[in-house]
């Protein structure tokens, strides 16, 4: 003689899963989809905006006004004692400095902050292929009679690009780790354009929870 189940509601049965997988917690069966599930839409809802690079940027932004002025007061307090090509050099690489900075500083708040990584990379570009062979040249070549003051203010500047460069790198490295995970959610087809990237809260997926973890490492 046949025996007919009722079926279980689906309320109860998320209820159900949701207690398993956290009384359970490494249990990785397909009893504990649920909280993977919650896992990685923490995972892809997290900002990863890097704190110390924006913390760089900010006060970089305060600083470059008072290193411009002061490069310019000793580059005309030196001007007539040099020859004409390192005339030429020096106003050239002023002006360089000054304009690749401006764009520099904008692409690294938009990268970070909007978790963008063509800007944040065309950042970190800028600061290692541009900004600091002018600056080493500036803060090297004795030809171009450094003074003292001029040696603080470069110094200073230097540590302030070493670092950026430093932390854009590993912001770069988080936001391209979440952006694949991004990308692998979208291929289940239940997760659409989500998270900060795409400037819309996502939905439930299913992914091996390796992927989320590993993302953070």
């Amino acid at each position: 003689m046949p025996v007919f189940y009722s079926p279980v509601p689906e309320k109860l049965q998320v209820g159900l899963a949701y207690v398993g997988g956290s009384v359970f917690s490494h249990n990785r069966t397909a009893d504990s989809d649920f909280s993977r599930e919650q896992e990685d839409a923490s995972a892809v809802n997290e900002l990863v905006s890097h704190l110390p690079l924006q913390m760089l940027l900010y006060f970089n932004i305060f600083y470059f006004p008072c290193w411009w002025f002061s490069a310019v007061f000793m580059l005309e307090v030196k001007f007539h004692y040099l020859p004409g090509y390192y005339q030429a050099l020096l106003i050239t690489g002023m002006i360089l400095l000054s304009v690749i900075e401006a764009v520099r500083l904008y692409l690294g708040y938009v990268g970070n902050l909007e978790e963008k990584v063509p800007e944040l990379a065309a950042f970190c570009l800028l600061s290692f292929m541009f900004q600091l062979p002018v600056l080493l040249f500036f803060l090297t070549d004795e030809g171009i009679l450094i003074l003292p003051l001029e040696r603080a203010v470069h110094s200073l500047y230097l540590l302030f690009l070493l670092a950026q460069v430093l932390a854009s790198m590993l912001a770069l490295r988080t936001m391209t780790r979440k952006l694949t995970l991004l990308f692998h959610l979208r291929q289940f087809g239940r997760v659409q354009s989500c998270g900060p990237v795409y400037g819309s809260p996502c939905r439930r997926a299913v992914l091996p929870a390796s992927l989320t973890h590993d993302m953070y490492r």
